[in-house]
Formats: structure tokens, C-alpha cells, sequence
């Protein structure tokens, strides 16, 4: 298991108050939640990274929040343009993403792999060349028919299904600090020991 300290957190999310309340924001609700409990600065339009971004000090360094300011299939140029000029490593990258794979409640850490059909991993996979990066996965259900994920990705959970949602997200912020700071096993087996 890797003991990388990891450098940047990335929620992703479409930009636009339309889209802010509806599932595939899921990763940006857990930045922003994380940037209101640990009363961090507020995130700040950053053009040439086409972002919003703010910093975390935590004990093993500067850690770089950012939600992108380009729609979900176009995330890895804000992610490339970050990653290039701080020289981040692929293995020090966490992206946080809404899962359709996942029951709304539930939260993964997981390292590579494929995008899942997820067009913003996709997308950051292609600009990085790289799929070592780590990623958080938010349960958000599935539909039940793949025609109907586009609407329903990017519609807002049910009132019970936001709330799990929100449940799994102060979760797996319970174990963020373990995990930025490179204790990755632990802060995984912290987190799937609370949902089992």
C-alpha cells in the first residue's frame, strides 16, 4: 500500500447554479463541506488552472483543494493545468466522484482502475495519461436503466438519498486527514468499518 502524502484534492462537479444541487456534484459537496469544517479559506476562481481552488495545511504539507470551472466531460484540464505547474505526482492526486455503482451512503477510497464510464475520470485519465491517480468514490445509486443516467445524474437526490449522501460524506471526512497525510490502509479500513 502506497504511503504517497497526497497533494491535491478534487472534487468533481458541473459549474453553474443549475447543476449544484444535482447528483454528479456529489465530489464538490464533500470540498465544500470539508473547507466549512476546517473554516479553510473560500475557494477562489483561479483562470489559468480553470478552477476554483484553495489550499489545506495539514501536517504533512500544503494540500491543494479545487473544483473544476469546466463541465464534467472537460475536468482534466483543470486537473493537467494544477498537476503540471505544481509538479503534482499522478499517486498524489485524489478525485472525488459520485458513483453510480455505489447505494447513496456509502463511500470508497480506491486507487486506479478503469473510469467506470464516469466522463470527468474518463476525461482526467486522457489528459494525464495516467490512471494511478486515487479517487473517492460517493454512492449516488443507479436508475436502473442506462438511457435514464444521464437525467438522473444530473437531477437532485430524493430528500432520504441527499441525506445518506451527506452521511457518507461527513464518513469519509472523518478519515481525509489520515489519508492526505499518506495512511491510506488505515484511513481505508476507518472508513469501509463505518459503513459495514
Amino acid at each position: 500500500m502506497s504511503t504517497q502524502v497526497i497533494q491535491l484534492i478534487a472534487g468533481l462537479a458541473n459549474p453553474g447554479k443549475e447543476y449544484a444541487k444535482s447528483r454528479h456534484n456529489a465530489g464538490a459537496w464533500l470540498v465544500d463541506t470539508l473547507i466549512r469544517q476546517q473554516a479553510l479559506s473560500r475557494l477562489k476562481m483561479e483562470k489559468r488552472f480553470h478552477a476554483l481552488v484553495t489550499a489545506w495545511s495539514t501536517a504533512s504539507g500544503k494540500c491543494w483543494l479545487l473544483i473544476p470551472n469546466t463541465y464534467m466531460n472537460d475536468s482534466g484540464r483543470a486537473i493537467k493545468a494544477i498537476v503540471h505547474f505544481y509538479q503534482i505526482p499522478a499517486e498524489a492526486i485524489l478525485i472525488v466522484h459520485d458513483d453510480l455503482d455505489l447505494l447513496p451512503g456509502v463511500a470508497r477510497y480506491k486507487q486506479g482502475g478503469s473510469d467506470g464510464g464516469h466522463n470527468g475520470l474518463r476525461d482526467i485519465v486522457r489528459h494525464l495519461h495516467s490512471r494511478v491517480f486515487w479517487r473517492l468514490r460517493l454512492g449516488i445509486g443507479h436508475p436502473g436503466h442506462r438511457d435514464r443516467v444521464h437525467d438522473y445524474v444530473l437531477s437532485s437526490p430524493s430528500i432520504s438519498d441527499k441525506q445518506r449522501i451527506e452521511l457518507a460524506i461527513a464518513q469519509a471526512l472523518t478519515t481525509l486527514t489520515l489519508f492526505v497525510e499518506g495512511r491510506h490502509a488505515q484511513a481505508m479500513q476507518n472508513l469501509h468499518t463505518q459503513q459495514e
